[in-house]
């Protein structure tokens, strides 16, 4: 497989976006290649989840780029810790914008897969930047509809608690910040937290399994009015008219990537295969190679029809 990726900065407007470029074995920038812009699930950083079907997609002949948000990881921006929908997706068309002119790419080649909350941000993208010509999408999540589906009061009650909480924050001068996940499965215990999707992700994010020092774990809390007003899928049914790859896992659970997945599948226009992995849930599309690999297999079939 391979894994030694080229860094690249990805310019967006006054700050950059840091970025893995993959490549084929044996890459010809004087060839045309097919190129795939991967979108990673909130909170991940390119090292974790991007990384790994970046590379896995290389090893199958296309160029492949994962990269962090802008506010996130290596990437500039400021506030950090900033998960705005809007500029998530915008970071996938600047992607799209450095693939294009890059030696041995093919403009009118270029595809996205987006895994999680990056399936939805690139779902919300490609709706409007058809220069993404096929659209693949792992264990995708509408994040607005996820955080909507946690709020036993409504989300019209949560955006008057959460801007009473920015006013207070701008009185004092300071944005707060909370986790994505407890940093520790010992944390989600002693708070009485059982639900299995929540655990898997610790057990991968707040572990050595798939942590890495570039993933804070910590989202700014102005996020969540964000979040919450946002729909990955509006005008899906109109827009998304690329070929589209769902995946998803058989389990169903807290993430809702099952019924996103199948909202996506029955929305979209020209939707070309599914795939359902059985006997995965969400996380286990992130890293386990006997359930990444099913979905790799189907993913580079796919692309390889539509690129």
């Amino acid at each position: 497989m391979t894994d030694m990726p080229q860094r690249i900065s990805i310019p967006r407007g006054s700050i950059s976006l840091a970025a893995d470029l993959y490549l084929p074995d044996g890459f010809d920038d004087s060839l045309a290649h097919p190129a795939i812009v991967v979108a990673t699930p909130g909170s991940s950083v390119k090292e974790q989840i991007g990384a790994n079907y970046a590379a896995r997609l290389a090893a199958r002949g296309f160029v492949a780029l994962t990269f962090d948000p802008a506010h996130q990881g290596e990437s500039g921006g400021e506030p950090r810790d900033l998960e705005d929908p809007y500029r998530r997706g915008e970071d996938i068309s600047y992607a799209v914008d450095a693939l294009g002119v890059l030696p041995g790419v093919d403009p009118l080649r270029i595809g996205a897969l987006g895994i999680c909350a990056g399936g939805g941000y690139a779902v919300h993208t490609a709706r409007t930047d058809h220069r993404i010509k096929a659209l693949g999408t792992v264990v995708a999540s509408n994040i607005g509809g996820a955080f909507r589906s946690f709020l036993t009061d409504g989300a019209a009650v949560a955006l008057d608690a959460l801007a009473a909480a920015r006013t207070e924050e701008s009185a004092r001068g300071e944005s707060d910040v909370v986790n994505w996940l407890p940093d520790a499965r010992g944390e989600a215990v002693a708070a009485g937290i059982t639900d299995i999707d929540l655990a898997q992700a610790i057990d991968y994010y707040r572990t050595p399994r798939g942590g890495h020092g570039n993933s804070t774990n910590r989202r700014l809390s102005r996020s969540d009015s964000l979040i919450l007003g946002y729909d990955a899928f509006h005008l899906v049914d109109q827009l998304l008219t690329q070929p589209l790859q769902v995946i998803i896992a058989e389990h169903r659970g807290s993430t809702l990537q099952y019924e996103d997945g199948m909202t996506l599948w029955n929305l979209a226009p020209n939707p070309v295969d599914l795939l359902v992995i059985e006997g995965a849930r969400h996380v286990d599309l992130y890293d386990r190679p006997e359930y990444v690999g099913q979905a790799v297999e189907r993913l580079t079939a796919f692309y390889r029809d539509h690129l």
